[in-house]
């Protein structure tokens, strides 16, 4: 075996520097590659998509190797669609109802057929519209038929902008129909929860800050989600009531086709709304008090969701687009409505 010298050694010490020295500025000219996604969603869902973003970036950075920023977008439901119709750069939609992401799709945005492109329709969560009451319910709201009783206020954002606003709106009008009350019956209901409304705000996070900061009204109509929310920060001055039935409120979700074909990141924002359906995402989901849809997911957090009658929009209209249309457009149902209720 050949003896090694000392100046074999030393040039092999020399070539070893070297070879590490050429690794580590391969490594630093290397760029890391990032992305940014944003989310625009609808009032309530802040700490929801706060905790799935700070679970899927390091999940999707080991996947990809991408090191990824999420942004997200929130307000009333129909006017953040307008706002990604007029040019907001959403990656991703995560609005409270079908005809927000319609209307995107129908200026071109976002592809045809983009509900059937995910599980269960794009659904990866349900929730519904309950009461929250000031503690002790001292108004003695149990059900739909309490909250126009007389000297009671509600607090309910404006159906125009908000997806709170328009559920709240066909969760009372659907009361009425499962009672076996007719249309008419149905519309005069409705018209006097909005007389006892005395302020409509743009969007659900707003009715929050109005019922529980501000002190106004006797009963807040909101999201399930909200609701817990609400009542978890008010220092147990709060409570929530569940009335006997309510909607099914369906909030799908959506990549913008355009928009991430022209910021390149259609992987990534693929990626993080199929990320919503593993386990990992809907236990965040139920975690944060929206009804996963993964069924084994729903019985191990039944407990956090009380049972009550779920009623479909099939009950109040075709499906969600001809809601719109029949209820919210210009002219129609709620303008009558408000009208009347002045």
């Amino acid at each position: 075996m050949p003896i090694e010298t000392a100046t074999t050694k030393t040039r092999r010490r020399h070539f070893n520097v070297l070879f590490t020295l050429l690794s580590l500025i391969l490594i630093w000219a290397t760029p890391v590659r990032a992305l940014e996604l944003l989310n625009v969603s609808y009032d309530p869902t802040r700490e929801l998509w706060r905790q799935i973003n700070d679970a899927f970036i390091p999940y999707y950075a080991k996947q990809s190797g991408t090191t990824l920023t999420i942004k997200q977008s929130h307000g009333g439901s129909s006017a953040q669609a307008r706002a990604v119709v007029d040019g907001l750069e959403a990656d991703v939609v995560t609005l409270a109802m079908e005809p927000d992401t319609e209307a995107i799709r129908k200026v071109g945005l976002i592809d045809t057929g983009w509900q059937h492109r995910l599980p269960n329709n794009s659904l990866p969560y349900v929730s519904t519209i309950v009461f929250v009451v000031r503690k002790g319910n001292p108004k003695g709201i149990k059900d739909w038929q309490d909250v126009i009783k007389p000297g009671v206020e509600i607090i309910t954002p404006n159906p125009k902008t908000s997806g709170n606003g328009k559920l709240s709106f066909l969760a009372a009008w659907g009361s009425v129909l499962q009672r076996g009350g007719s249309e008419g019956d149905a519309q005069a209901f409705v018209t006097q929860v909005y007389k006892h409304a005395p302020v409509l705000d743009s969007g659900a996070r707003g009715s929050t800050t109005t019922f529980a900061q501000k002190g106004i009204g006797d009963v807040h109509l909101t999201w399930e989600n909200e609701a817990y929310l609400e009542v978890q920060e008010s220092g147990g001055t709060l409570e929530i009531v569940y009335p006997s039935s309510s909607i099914l409120a369906e909030p799908q979700v959506a990549w913008v086709d355009a928009n991430i074909r022209r910021h390149g990141t259609r992987d990534a924002a693929e990626a993080y709304l199929k990320f919503l359906y593993t386990s990992e995402g809907q236990e965040i989901i139920a975690k944060n008090y929206y009804r996963p849809t993964n069924p084994d997911v729903l019985k191990k957090y039944q407990d956090k969701f009380p049972a009550l009658k779920l009623f479909p929009i099939s009950t109040v209209a075709k499906d969600w687009n001809d809601a719109s249309a029949k209820y919210f457009a210009d002219g129609k149902l709620f303008d009558t409505i408000y009208l009347a209720s002045k």
